[in-house]
């Protein structure tokens, strides 16, 4: 399955809270949703979403999502790697908690990530995300809403 010629949102899914609120926007903007995760997380398919299950391997649906993106498309993910790799295809990335990832800063994030897995293999540990609450889900959507919006203005 490739991605339809209209501009997608594509989810990287394993561990994405907030699939109920991208189904819920992309269906109000008409947009598809293409869903990959591993076959580790069952994810069912809904209105305007196509789930792709890939197999376990460490980023491969990592992989799937950054062979498949094509520009314009809204990427939904946590992972630095990818946001980047989706920017230098001139997608727009935004993550589980409503930041988006731009040029001008992914150089800085995927250094810190850097920086803190080299404490990590030191021994430092940190205290991890915090969970996410409903009022961190409406922030998204909010967030996603805006960004569809700016998209289909600059059409």
């Amino acid at each position: 399955m490739s991605i339809s010629e209209t501009r997608s949102i594509v989810v990287d899914g394993d561990a994405c809270p907030v699939k109920k609120e991208i189904a819920e926007t992309a269906l109000q903007h008409g947009l598809p949703v293409l869903l990959v995760s591993s076959f580790d997380h069952r994810q069912e398919p809904g209105e305007g979403i196509t789930v792709i299950q890939v197999d376990r391997s460490d980023q491969s649906a990592d992989l799937y999502i950054a062979n498949h993106i094509r520009r314009g498309d809204v990427v939904v993910t946590q992972d630095y790697g990818l946001a980047a790799l989706a920017l230098s295809k001139s997608c727009y990335v935004i993550s589980f908690r409503g930041r988006t990832y731009s040029d001008q800063d992914i150089d800085f994030l995927l250094d810190t990530r850097y920086q803190k897995a080299k404490a990590r293999k030191s021994g430092h540990y940190g205290k991890g995300p915090r969970k996410l609450t409903e009022e961190d889900r409406k922030i998204f959507q909010h967030k996603l809403t805006k960004l569809l919006k700016a998209l289909q203005e600059n059409v």
